[in-house]
């Protein structure tokens, strides 16, 4: 270390010397007075570089490692001077060029200094830059094209040299320029268009813009279409270019503002598979445009299994879910109070394709009536009641996510009973655990994990099969060496051992997971010990009236309490302090309710309130605003909303640790009201919260048929699952000393 520090020392003060030396003047240098000012400017960008990182040490520092650091230091001040006067003593330059060349050594060291900290100048090419600017002086004064010297450069280095304008004049100055611009766009494609944006508005004969539009584009259809769609030098240009792709979105860019709805069928389009007119006969007609995204994606997806990806294929897939939720799904929930006929009206013209999809679209907002009594008995019907046609119809896309929704909805049975051949549909459930390492996210793992917890329940002899086909794969992932399909598998069945309580498999020990059964007392309360609890309202008619209810729940001797036209709070006055805050149901029609909401989380954020109890009330299709308001801190999730089952990777985003309670039906008032009464009771009395035991005291307190569709936070699975994964591969640390600290959200649908 000494030795570091004494050759780092001597390095510094050969660096001061060498910078103070040429200050002073080297006694062989006599510039002319008229070129004096120019070698100041030089030194002046010297010193700015040197004193960039605030310390006036003759050390330019804009890395960590010190070698590097000495090295640029080198080049910034050796180079650097032995160019001033390589240029000032070079007897075949004249007084203009020498002031040429100064001048372009000065814009470059500016360029350092304007643009390092900023990543638009890479430090460590600094050396080259200079040794470049050496050559190119060398190049120039003879009058020579610099062209092919700097296409041999890397880009940083050869941008810095054209950036200098020392060499604006030489012949091959355009050209290099040119090839810097095709460079760039090579090097970052999808800044091409923007790049051309701005060079063809002063350069409309660029040559090769052709080609970089027709690459850019075929990456980028949507930016071409934004493009294309302008009123600019750029835009005429691509509308000049001859290409299948480029051609059709230039056309798109005519239908005054609709282009958007052309995309899914991009590729079919520009095959000649289909016409604009094709599209425009049913753009206009929700039903038909949906059934022609269906066909589109079946064709699609027919050419994916032969390894031939269509352009925009994740924008058909975009598209189509998002006409499933908005054309289809969101009536036959909405009209769940209509008869059945009149409910499910819309979806009659569909044929089981088309109700596949709406039913994988949908996952996470469709109602359990709307999947169990519509979406499902209608598809299985026009498949004639035959589970393997359907999955054929589809050539099995998205058969985890189908499978574990029928799990969910406790429609597996049912659809597996429906295949003709018992061994089909053993053949399927193999396939459904097998493999997951295959996937590129955790969402077919979550999907099984999810399944199981349905399955245990219902189909006990098919859990078994499942649990012994993944120690199957479990072990087939050892014998690979495959580090995601061990972890996988390994929790997989950690989780399916731990559904069976005879079992006695402790998660948090298995896993490493924060503790699954319990939340102590104190991880609930903050550090002056209070529970703060917060209560989201919306405004519907129903609404208005449970939050009525939920008021009166707190008239009693045990509350205290405080309005505003916005919200109200209750402060406990018997017991451990407890303050629940909740926003006033006001009108939604106005937005009334998400100001009110809004005012309320501003107020907690000022005074440092963060709440470790939430609670939701309102239908399933509100569900979302409060998990987007929910504090990350939170650790118990009730989400009791119509199909809130399926909202818990949404909330495990934004709480990573949180202890879900969920229904895969029907979201009750009478279910969730005690729910939160027995919650905020407990925490009066500094209880902790024991799920086992709170679960039998719960549903004495809530004793509807109903009661068994709401899942507790020790069989939600999946949520398991994707924390001990994160986990077990080092994306994240588990505290199990504060497990349980964080907020509870209770969503409540008043859909009943």
């Amino acid at each position: 270390m000494i030795a570091i520090r004494q050759y780092t020392y001597f390095i510094s003060f050969f660096l001061f010397a060498a910078v103070t030396s040429f200050a002073q003047k080297d006694p062989t240098l006599k510039p002319e007075r008229s070129r004096e000012l120019f070698h100041g400017y030089v030194d002046i960008e010297q010193r700015k570089a040197l004193q960039s990182d605030g310390r006036d040490d003759k050390i330019f520092t804009p890395y960590a490692n010190e070698e590097i650091n000495i090295q640029i230091t080198s080049a910034l001040i050796g180079k650097v001077n032995d160019l001033q006067k390589k240029i000032e003593t070079d007897s075949t330059v004249g007084g203009q060029g020498k002031v040429l060349y100064l001048r372009g050594l000065e814009r470059l060291l500016r360029d350092l200094n304007a643009n390092w900290k900023y990543g638009r100048f890479v430090v460590t090419y600094l050396p080259e830059v200079l040794s470049g600017y050496e050559t190119s002086i060398d190049i120039d004064k003879k009058r020579e094209s610099i062209e092919s010297f700097i296409r041999g450069l890397e880009y940083d280095v050869a941008r810095a040299l054209l950036d200098c304008t020392a060499f604006e004049k030489n012949a091959g100055y355009k050209s290099s320029r040119n090839y810097l611009i095709k460079k760039y766009c090579e090097l970052h494609p999808e800044q091409t268009f923007a790049m051309l944006r701005t060079t063809l508005s002063r350069n409309p004969d660029l040559p090769f813009a052709d080609s970089l539009i027709i690459a850019a584009g075929h990456l980028y259809p949507k930016q071409l279409y934004d493009y294309a769609a302008a009123n600019n030098t750029l835009a005429n240009r691509i509308k000049k270019v001859k290409d299948p792709l480029v051609e059709t979105v230039t056309k798109m860019t005519a239908s005054g503002g609709s282009g958007q709805l052309y995309f899914p069928f991009l590729d079919n389009l520009v095959k000649g598979k289909m016409t604009l007119a094709d599209i425009d006969a049913v753009r206009n007609d929700s039903i038909k445009y949906y059934k022609l995204l269906v066909k589109t994606h079946l064709d699609y997806r027919e050419r994916l299994l032969n390894k031939d990806t269509a352009f925009e294929y994740e924008s058909l897939n975009e598209m189509m879910e998002k006409k499933a939720r908005q054309v289809f799904v969101n009536v036959i929930n909405g009209l769940h109070d209509e008869d059945d006929v009149t409910r499910f009206r819309i979806i009659q013209p569909l044929n089981a394709q088309e109700l596949y999809y709406l039913a994988v679209s949908s996952d996470g907002i469709i109602y359990t009536s709307s999947y169990t009594k519509g979406v499902f008995p209608l598809m299985m019907s026009r498949a004639g009641n035959q589970g393997d046609s359907v999955l054929k119809l589809v050539m099995f896309d998205r058969y985890r996510k189908f499978i574990k929704m029928a799990a969910g909805y406790n429609k597996l049975s049912a659809f597996l009973s429906s295949f003709p051949d018992r061994e089909n549909a053993s053949d399927l459930m193999r396939a459904f655990v097998s493999n997951l390492e295959r996937s590129a996210s955790l969402e077919d793992g979550v999907d099984v994990a999810d399944s199981y917890a349905s399955i245990v329940e219902t189909i006990k002899p098919l859990a078994e099969e499942m649990l012994s086909n993944v120690m199957l794969n479990h072990n087939r992932n050892i014998s690979q060496n495959n580090k995601k399909g061990i972890e996988m598998y390994r929790i997989l069945e950690k989780l399916f051992l731990s559904a069976d309580s005879t079992k006695n498999i402790d998660l948090t020990k298995e896993l490493g997971v924060p503790p699954v059964y319990n939340i102590p007392y104190a991880h609930l309360a903050n550090d002056s010990g209070r529970v703060n609890m917060q209560v989201f309202f919306y405004g519907e008619k129903s609404d208005m009236g449970i939050f009525n209810e939920f008021v009166n729940m707190f008239r009693n001797a045990n509350w205290r309490m405080n309005s505003n036209a916005k919200w109200v709070s209750f402060h406990s006055l018997k017991g451990r302090p407890v303050s629940i805050y909740a926003n006033r149901a006001l009108p939604q029609e106005t937005g009334e309710d998400e100001k009110a909401q809004r005012e309320l989380c501003s107020y907690l954020e000022r005074n440092k309130i963060y709440p470790t109890v939430t609670v939701h009330r309102g239908h399933s299709y509100t569900a979302p605003y409060t998990i987007n308001q929910m504090a990350g801190s939170s650790k118990i999730v009730f989400l009791g909303s119509c199909g809130g089952y399926h909202l818990i990777h949404d909330v495990l985003a934004k709480a990573p640790d949180a202890h879900i309670i969920a229904s895969k039906q029907i979201g009750r008032t009478i279910i969730n009201r005690p729910f939160f009464k027995l919650l905020t009771d407990k925490a009066r009395v500094g209880s902790n919260i024991d799920w086992i035991p709170f679960w039998k005291e719960f549903r004495k307190e809530a004793n509807v048929p109903e009661f068994d569709d709401y899942i507790p936070p020790y069989k939600n699975l999946g949520a398991i699952f994707i924390k001990a994964y994160k986990i077990a591969m080092g994306e994240t640390e588990p505290d199990l000393a504060k497990a349980g600290n964080g907020q509870l959200q209770i969503t409540g649908s008043s859909n009943q």
